[in-house]
C-alpha cells in the first residue's frame, strides 16, 4: 500500500471504515486510482462490498487498464464514493478505447457495465459527469461535457449539460443547450418537463447574484424560503445553518413566516393535514391555531390542504411518495431541511436550512454557571403539549451576529409575491445538491 496511506491502513485494521474513508477522501486526488485503489479494496472487504472489493483489486492489478478503470469508477460510484472514481475515469477517458458489449441491467443516464475490456469513451464521459455531479462539482462537470460534445447525443449527455449548468448558477448556458435539445422520448421526458419548469422559475424571479440564497432555492426547488440564518455571512454560510439546537422561537417564527408567506401568494389553505411523527403533529396542530384552521391526519390527494412537517427526513417513506406528487391546492411546509442530505421530496416552504438541528423536545447541551457541559433529558410530552409551546414563544428573529445582513418580513413578502405564479407547481422533485450559493459545512 503507498506510504501515504498509512493512517489509512491504521483505521482499517482498527475497523473504523469510516475514518478510513475521511483519510482516503482526503488523498484522492493527490494519488492516481491505482495507488488508492489497494486502500479501496481493503475498505470495501471490511465493508462486505463484494462487487467493490473485485473491481479494486482488479485495478490494483492493472492500474492502467481502461476496462478495470471503468470498473472500479462504476463500482465506487454505486456505493456512495464518487470522488474516488473520479481520477480512476479521467484517466480511462484519456486513455480512449473501442465500443464493448454490454451487459444487460439498470441503464440510469445511459449506463451499463462493458463485458469486455474496452470501453466506449461515451459511456466513460458520462460516468466521469455523474462522479463529478455527485461531489457537487458542477462546474467541472460542465467543462468536461462542453470540451467532449463531439462524442455526446442529446439524451442524457446534453441534458446533463443543462443539468449542471443549472447548478453551477449559469443560466444562460442551461437555456441555450436545453433550447437546442431534440425532443425526450417518454423515459427522459419528466427530467425535461423539471428543467423547463426550472428555467421559467428563473425567467419569472432571476436570482439577484452568485450568493442570492432565497432566489436559487426558488429557481432549483421550487420552493420558497423562509428564513435566512443571521450567524456566520462573513465565515461562508450565506443564509444556511450548520448546526443549529432548535428551540421554539424558531418553530415560531417559522410559521409566522408560513403565514406570511400565504398571505403573499394568494394561497388560502381550507384545512392542516397532520403528519403522524410527534414533531411534525405538534407543529401543524399550532399552525392550525395559529391560522384558524381545522386539523385532521393527512390524507393523500386532499385539496387544498396545508402539510407541515418538521423533519422530512423523519418522515415515514409512503408518505413523501405520497407529497411528491402535489394535490390540487396542496401546500407542503418544511420546518428545518437538511441541504447537505435534501429529503426525497422538496417542501413548497422550507422554514430554514441547517446540517445537523437538535429539536426542542431532543435531549440537548447546556453549560452550567461553572462552565460544565450537562446534557438535558428528551422531553416525552405529547404533541399537544409541545404545540401550547411553540405558540406561547417569541417569533422576533434572532439578532445574530451582527455582521450578517437582515433578513426583514418586507423582503420575504414581496419575494413570495414575485414567484406566486410560478411558486407550488408541478412535482416536488428531490434536488441533492446545495447549488450554485456554497456554505461552509462539517465534514
Amino acid at each position: 500500500m503507498h506510504p501515504d496511506l498509512a493512517e489509512a491502513r491504521e483505521l482499517l485494521d482498527a475497523g473504523d471504515p469510516q475514518g478510513a474513508v475521511r483519510e482516503l477522501r482526503a488523498r484522492a486526488e493527490s494519488l492516481t486510482a491505482g495507488e488508492l485503489a489497494p486502500a479501496v479494496a481493503a475498505l470495501a472487504e471490511l465493508a462486505g462490498i463484494e462487487e467493490l472489493s473485485a473491481a479494486a483489486t482488479a485495478l490494483a492489478a492493472d492500474p492502467a487498464g481502461p476496462g478495470p478503470l471503468y470498473a472500479y469508477g462504476y463500482a465506487c460510484i454505486e456505493h456512495g464514493l464518487s470522488e474516488f472514481a473520479v481520477p480512476a475515469l479521467r484517466q480511462a477517458l484519456r486513455a480512449g478505447a473501442g465500443p464493448a458489449a454490454e451487459e444487460p441491467g439498470r441503464r440510469l443516464f445511459g449506463r451499463s457495465r462493458p463485458a469486455g475490456p474496452a470501453v466506449p469513451p461515451r459511456q466513460v464521459l458520462l460516468e466521469l459527469a455523474v462522479a463529478l455531479e455527485d461531489g457537487e462539482r458542477h462546474a467541472e462537470a460542465v467543462q468536461l461535457l462542453r470540451e467532449h460534445d463531439g462524442i455526446t447525443g442529446d439524451w442524457p449527455d446534453r441534458y446533463l449539460l443543462v443539468h449542471n449548468a443549472l447548478m453551477a448558477g449559469d443560466l444562460p448556458l442551461a437555456r441555450e443547450v436545453f433550447a437546442r435539445l431534440a425532443a425526450p422520448d417518454d423515459t427522459w421526458r419528466p427530467a425535461a418537463d423539471r428543467i423547463r419548469r426550472t428555467l421559467a422559475r428563473a425567467a419569472a424571479v432571476p436570482p439577484a447574484g452568485p450568493a442570492d440564497l432565497r432566489g436559487w432555492h426558488h429557481v432549483l426547488t421550487g420552493g420558497l424560503l423562509a428564513t435566512l440564518s443571521p450567524f456566520g455571512h462573513d465565515a461562508g454560510m450565506t443564509g444556511r445553518w450548520a448546526y443549529l439546537q432548535g428551540g421554539w422561537d424558531d418553530c415560531r417564527l417559522g410559521l409566522e413566516r408560513l403565514r406570511l408567506v400565504l398571505e403573499a401568494t394568494g394561497r388560502r389553505p381550507a384545512a392542516v393535514a397532520l403528519l403522524p411523527d410527534r414533531g411534525s403533529r405538534a407543529l401543524g396542530l399550532a399552525a392550525a391555531e395559529l391560522l384558524g384552521l381545522p386539523a385532521a391526519p393527512y390524507r393523500p390527494g386532499t385539496p387544498d390542504a396545508l402539510v407541515l412537517a418538521y423533519d422530512l427526513n423523519e418522515v415515514d417513506g409512503e408518505v413523501l411518495s405520497a407529497l411528491h406528487e402535489r394535490a390540487p391546492g396542496e401546500v407542503l411546509y418544511e420546518h428545518a431541511t437538511c441541504w447537505t442530505d435534501t429529503p426525497a421530496v422538496s417542501a413548497d416552504v422550507c422554514g430554514l436550512l441547517v446540517q445537523r438541528i437538535v429539536a426542542p423536545w431532543e435531549p440537548r447541551m447546556a453549560m452550567g454557571e461553572d462552565g460544565e457541559v450537562t446534557r438535558s433529558p428528551a422531553d416525552d410530552r405529547p404533541a399537544e403539549e409541545l404545540a401550547r409551546e411553540v405558540l406561547a414563544a417569541s417569533a422576533e428573529p434572532d439578532p445574530g451576529d451582527g455582521a450578517t445582513p437582515p433578513d426583514p418580513d418586507a423582503a420575504l413578502a414581496d419575494f413570495a409575491a414575485r414567484a406566486a405564479a410560478t411558486w407550488a407547481t408541478g412535482s416536488r422533485d428531490r434536488i441533492r445538491s446545495a447549488g450554485p450559493v456554497r456554505s461552509s459545512r462539517f465534514a
